[in-house]
């Protein structure tokens, strides 16, 4: 009887804190990244997107964020990081990007009111109101061309919840902070602490988290919030809370009740499986980074990706290549076990003729194009007649409705094939197929009103697209502000108006 009654009340248990964790659809928005093959042990990559809300929809996110006035409004992401978790399990990968970077958000549906939201090219934290976290993720997987296993969400009240079940994380200033309004500057988290090294938690570790003005920047809140994750990793790792049956259900309760997350892991089983996964990454193999930006010209507030330099991030996380070089140099395996070296890089493409893949709407003849020249880069000029000569490519293969765009020369690091709509997918497929034109670069748009070959710098001569040379573990630009998971000694600097 014993046996049995403790047996009941563990299955009670495990019930109840099922019945905490909300659940949303993994994707509500139009993408088409593909998950990746599995390596030659059968592995592949684990790739979660984790979304901070600042939603006031309830009185404990009113009391922390203020706002009262907002309550209503739709939830914005303003912190949204891919956490990638190699098919190997040896190493992880976690890469932010800024609230304020102007993407293309695709058609997306709220999954709770039906209601459907146009595609449109806005900045990235707006996607949350626009369907939810599966817009969200789907905004990210036409971004870098990744796909996304699961996402996860946590608002104002979650953090603060979990920052008390860990008991606390340590931080650093260089200076004393206080961030808060300024004349001209409103806002402030309310962080005030001074120099030093500090252990935060409850909503002191909220006002961390949210600091951006003191620390200059969304790029440095990134970077102060880097800083909080990998303390946290370290002090969850010490604390072995996976053997400590107490820690443990403190951390499964207040997870449970903080967390929604994405339905296919929507259960305290494959929440904790996900846990032990993670757990075995050694915390000098996980690195921190931030998506390389620039400051976008329309809007000196917001940013862009930075060319080349985003484009290498994403390319390492599609390839599954590690963000240090610990775990060996060389041609770099990726998830598939094959060579990810110079030559794995290009679509051996197809003759025309060919049938049309089985989304596309229309055989060959029939595919409008358009083709820009945007072979300008920072250091050379445009090659001259570019796009007419790769228009006249596609029409000997078979796109007899290919056109030249006759405006000026762009400038564009890498080519890109850009479609209006999800009925348009599969024929612009087609065009970057016949050219060798990888399938990652072929990306929904709400700048463009039919298909859009777009030639970069990245391909100034010849007929196809040519081979691209491939990361190497390590390879990380330098633009990104890697941070390493052991490194203690990090400390963030404060903008001098708010040093008290």
């Amino acid at each position: 009887m014993l046996i049995l009654g403790t047996a009941g009340a563990g299955y009670l248990y495990y019930e109840h804190l099922n019945g905490n964790i909300e659940k949303g659809e993994r994707s509500s928005g139009d993408s088409k990244a593909d998950k990746p093959e599995p390596n030659a042990a059968g592995q592949t990559p684990l790739n979660i997107l984790l979304i901070g809300s600042d939603s006031r929809a309830s009185d404990a996110n009113v009391a922390l964020g203020g706002g009262r006035n907002h309550r209503d409004n739709p939830p914005l992401g303003d912190v949204q990081m891919l956490i990638h978790l190699a098919a190997d399990r040896k190493s992880a990968a976690v890469v932010s990007v800024p609230r304020d970077t102007r993407v293309d958000i695709p058609e997306c549906t709220d999954p709770e009111t039906g209601e459907k939201y146009p595609a449109t090219n806005t900045i990235i934290n707006e996607s949350l109101g626009r369907g939810g976290a599966g817009c969200t993720l789907a905004t990210w997987e036409n971004l870098t061309g990744v796909y996304i296993d699961h996402w996860m969400t946590i608002d104002f009240a979650g953090v603060v919840s979990m920052a008390d079940a860990v008991g606390g994380v340590e931080v650093c200033v260089r200076q004393n902070v206080w961030d808060r309004p300024l004349p001209g500057v409103p806002g402030g988290s309310g962080l005030k602490m001074k120099a030093g090294r500090h252990k935060v938690q409850g909503e002191q570790a909220l006002q961390w988290l949210r600091t951006r003005h003191a620390f200059f920047s969304d790029l440095g809140r990134a970077e102060a919030q880097h800083m909080y994750m990998t303390s946290m990793i370290r002090t969850l790792k010490q604390q072995n809370v996976f053997t400590d049956t107490g820690r443990l259900m403190n951390l499964a309760e207040a997870a449970t009740k903080s967390l929604t997350v994405s339905e296919e892991i929507g259960t305290v089983k494959k929440l904790y499986d996900l846990g032990m996964q993670l757990k075995t990454v050694p915390t000098d193999r996980i690195t921190m980074t931030t998506m390389p930006t620039v400051q976008d010209d329309r809007n000196k507030n917001h940013l862009l990706p930075a060319g080349a330099d985003a484009e290498k991030v994403w390319a390492m996380l599609r390839d599954d290549v590690s963000f240090d070089d610990k775990g060996g140099k060389g041609g770099g395996k990726g998830a598939t076990g094959e060579d990810t070296g110079k030559d794995a890089g290009k679509d051996s493409g197809k003759e025309s003729g060919e049938k049309p893949t089985e989304d596309s709407a229309a055989p060959d003849s029939e595919i409008g194009v358009t083709v820009r020249n945007a072979t300008r880069s920072t250091t050379l000029g445009p090659v001259t007649g570019r796009a007419g000569s790769v228009a006249r490519t596609l029409v000997q293969k078979g796109f007899g409705k290919a056109t030249t765009d006759t405006s000026a020369a762009l400038s564009e690091d890498k080519t890109v094939v850009r479609y209006p709509s999800a009925e348009s997918a599969g024929d612009a497929r087609r065009v970057a197929e016949a050219l060798g034109i990888p399938a990652n670069a072929v990306r929904q748009s709400a700048d463009v009103s039919g298909i859009t070959l777009v030639v970069g710098a990245d391909w100034r001569s010849g007929a196809s697209y040519p081979e691209q040379e491939k990361p190497e573990a390590g390879d990380l630009p330098d633009s990104s502000d890697a941070i390493n998971g052991s490194d203690t000694e990090k400390c963030m600097d404060v903008y001098e108006p708010y040093r008290w």
